[in-house]
């Protein structure tokens, strides 16, 4: 009986700290990196990062996540869209929290114009 209540309390004890741990949020919803997007980090057209996102809400969040996610403390200073080999992209103006200037590009064509 002894041994029962032992177990008991110690599956207890498990399952409060597995409840209680938390989880990283990634900013893909679910989506995964491939390999061949691995490497892009948005500096240019080609090495956009493509939005996965079918719905321009949850892109436009997705957009300003991964800035908050790889600059953290930049400052969003403008954003355009522009048309790139006859796909949509969003470029996004930022300063970087080292007061750097960059264009951080993204390639839209995934969900842009769907609402």
């Amino acid at each position: 009986m002894m041994m029962r209540k032992a177990i008991l309390l110690l599956l207890i004890i498990c399952a409060l700290s597995i409840s209680c741990s938390t989880t990283k949020k990634t900013i893909h919803g679910g989506n995964s990196i491939t390999a061949s997007e691995a490497g892009n980090d948005g500096s240019s057209y080609d090495k956009a990062i493509f939005v996965h996102e079918d719905h321009e809400r949850p892109g436009i969040d997705y957009e300003y996540a991964w800035i908050r996610n790889k600059y953290p403390g930049s400052k969003v200073n403008g954003q355009s869209l522009n048309y790139h080999d006859k796909k949509p992209y969003d470029i996004i103006h930022i300063t970087t929290a080292d007061n750097a200037a960059l264009d951080v590009y993204f390639d839209i064509s995934n969900f842009y114009g769907k609402f």
